[in-house]
């Protein structure tokens, strides 16, 4: 359910409006943007009467929502999205290249090409560690030594850093990478959406090649529904 709230109403009446909701095992989504505030209700909203909703003085409307997908619905924040990662702003009409290459190979490959890339005009740096390979016996990326590779090219340049993450128990080797990469791969690796979204970073997910695109924004919402 989707509640709109005046502009004008007054702070602490819609704070006790909230606690009230969330007195019912619901929780909430608060989006206040330029021209609207928005209240997200996540959980069963069957038992909320929208009468009820009305009646308060502080409410202007409120409708049901019918899609699966509520935290990653436009509906619940109407404006604009903005990411900042490491001083870059993505989104809302803020346009940003992402490029470096596939795999990291070694220190004068990788800070060479962070150097060319930033030349050109990107603004962050990519690089891959951990590679998912249709093979075993492929080359699967220097892992740990990668990453440290591409801080260093981070230091050099002083782009933010992008990286696929393969599994959770990598999750202590990102803690200092900008923006963690979540591959086509693992979209609907659920353990490991989950795990991203506690983080306090932003996650770049790429849609899986033979997925729906309902399917792809609800993995988005394993990751917001952890609080990303």
């Amino acid at each position: 359910m989707i509640i709109v709230l005046k502009q004008n109403a007054p702070q602490s009446a819609v704070y006790e409006f909230c606690r009230e909701l969330e007195g019912m095992g619901l929780s909430i989504h608060d989006s206040k943007g330029s021209h609207t505030h928005i209240l997200g209700l996540i959980g069963d909203t069957k038992p909320v009467d929208e009468s009820w909703v009305l009646a308060n003085p502080v409410v202007e409307s409120c409708r049901r929502v019918s899609e699966p997908f509520k935290m990653a619905n436009r509906k619940f924040h109407p404006d604009d999205s903005v990411i900042e990662v490491g001083g870059v702003k993505l989104g809302g009409g803020n346009f940003a290249v992402i490029a470096g290459p596939c795999s990291i190979e070694s220190e004068e490959q990788i800070t060479g090409i962070a150097q060319r890339v930033k030349a050109a005009g990107a603004s962050l740096l990519r690089g891959g560690a951990f590679k998912p390979r249709t093979s075993p016996y492929s080359f699967q990326g220097m892992r740990g030594e990668g990453l440290d590779l591409l801080k260093m090219a981070r230091r050099a340049t002083g782009q933010p850093i992008v990286t696929e993450i393969m599994n959770t128990e990598h999750l202590p080797l990102f803690e200092n990478v900008d923006l963690i990469q979540v591959g086509a791969r693992n979209m609907q690796n659920f353990e490991l959406l989950k795990a991203v979204g506690r983080q306090n970073k932003p996650v770049l997910l790429k849609r899986g090649l033979a997925n729906t695109l309902e399917e792809f924004v609800m993995s988005a919402e394993y990751i917001m529904a952890e609080g990303n």
